[in-house]
């Protein structure tokens, strides 16, 4: 039986699946309600990739659509983009770019969100959502 699971919603458009994934972002979408219709803990990872899938605008239609679909306590992972194989030529996410995304999440009502791939980043560690207490350090 399967408990929980981390999908990676790697971008929220068509064309950037299509295009860098080779794949289609409906199904992906279709996984994760299934997943939580069948009450599987679930948790979100988006990769940011500079100039690719980083705009805010996109970013706020993702996270919308996450607090409308799946409910506000899913948790959503921001992961910083580091250049390497086949885009080599960007350069790493900048810090600043995966706070705003953060903002946004917690400003569209989604309670646990988190940065990734900074270590010590205060993004890292789990917030209650009521009184804005650590309650988790990593």
């Amino acid at each position: 039986m399967l408990d929980a699971a981390n999908i990676d919603l790697k971008g929220f458009t068509e064309t950037f699946y299509r295009d860098l994934c080779s794949g289609e972002l409906p199904p992906v979408l279709k996984t994760l309600k299934i997943l939580k219709e069948e009450k599987i803990h679930i948790e979100i990872t988006n990769l940011m990739i500079p100039t690719i899938n980083d705009e805010m605008s996109l970013v706020r239609e993702m996270c919308l659509w996450v607090k409308r679909e799946l409910g506000s306590h899913t948790p959503i992972h921001f992961f910083r983009f580091y250049p390497l194989y086949k885009l080599r030529s960007l350069p790493p996410t900048p810090v600043s770019t995966l706070e705003e995304a953060r903002a946004m999440a917690l400003s569209c009502g989604l309670e646990y969100v988190y940065i990734g791939n900074i270590p010590g980043h205060e993004g890292g560690h789990t917030f209650c959502p009521r009184c804005n207490k650590m309650v988790i350090q990593r």
